[in-house]
């Protein structure tokens, strides 16, 4: 996919942020939307559906945890890659953010270069699905890697972006033991640092959505897929 192609959402209500990142990221060829509270975000992401959305946590009217968790729950915006970028370093809005359907975390304030550098990685984990990728199907379970849709007992189960990667991986080789550093290659990639709590977080949200006894933790290794 070419850059000009590629569409980012910008939310944040400090003006000068929006500005000076809008105008950094544009001219790295991105088109760029920008809004400056949650609501406004969830009306452009429906209306635009971009690759990335930026999204600060901290907005007047809808806050950014709350505007996350609504645009995932939005089935045009499953493939979305949302990340946070805000002051706040604190470990429990790092977990919120995550638990609300995040992909990824970053930490302002942020020299735009850097910023630039952190969106191309993110952008680099946007990967198109083909037709070569099968569907998974364990007894009352279907993962379709094509069209990023999970099923349990003929009832669609709607997943965030990571959620339903980290799921397609376990899934992939049923009672393998997958190691902790292995699950944040090939789900996060090398190119952005998350925490090993990221991994925990995203396999709970797994266990209520799909099932406890699907997902065995392997202490000290890691997970494994149970059918």
């Amino acid at each position: 996919m070419k850059k000009k192609d590629i569409k980012i959402l910008l939310v944040d209500d400090e003006p000068d942020i929006l500005e000076i990142v809008e105008y950094n990221l544009s001219a790295e060829g991105y088109q760029v939307y920008t809004a400056e509270n949650g609501i406004e975000a969830i009306k452009k992401a429906k209306k635009n559906l971009p690759h990335l959305i930026i999204l600060d946590v901290m907005m007047p009217e809808m806050d950014g945890i709350e505007a996350c968790e609504k645009m995932r729950g939005i089935p045009d915006l499953a493939n979305t890659i949302i990340t946070f970028l805000t002051a706040r370093g604190e470990d429990y809005s790092q977990v919120a953010g995550f638990e609300a359907g995040a992909d990824d975390y970053i930490t302002k304030p942020i020299k735009p270069k850097v910023l630039v550098s952190k969106v191309k990685a993110l952008l680099r984990r946007f990967k198109e699905t083909t037709s070569e990728e099968a569907t998974v199907n364990l007894g009352n379970l279907v993962i379709n890697r094509e069209e990023y849709k999970v099923i349990k007992n003929k009832k669609e189960i709607t997943l965030p972006r990571k959620e339903f990667e980290l799921l397609a991986l376990l899934a992939s080789k049923p009672g393998k033991v997958f190691k902790r550093e292995d699950i944040l290659d090939k789900v996060w990639g090398n190119e952005v640092v998350v925490g090993g709590r990221t991994i925990d977080v995203h396999i709970r949200k797994l266990r209520e959505k799909i099932g406890d006894n699907s997902f065995k933790t392997v202490k000290g290794v890691g997970y494994k897929f149970v059918v």
